[in-house]
């Protein structure tokens, strides 16, 4: 469990480490939703990219009723 902690901990810097290098950090820009969800998912998913896989999401906004 402690090995797994560890991994997890390296993980999450790594994922901070992407963020930082796209600068997402700033402050330049205003934090919304969207902006907070785009930090997050490289956070989570940016380390991804380092070992050589590339993962990309889909969002598709809700159109206006007629």
């Amino acid at each position: 469990m402690r090995t797994g902690a560890v991994i997890l901990v390296i993980w999450l810097l790594i994922g901070v480490f992407a963020a930082y290098q796209r600068n997402y950090f700033s402050g330049d820009n205003q934090v919304n939703c969207a902006e907070f969800g785009t930090v997050a998912l490289t956070i989570v998913a940016g380390p991804l990219n380092y070992f050589g896989l590339n993962p990309q999401t889909r969002c598709e906004l809700p159109q206006p009723s007629q």
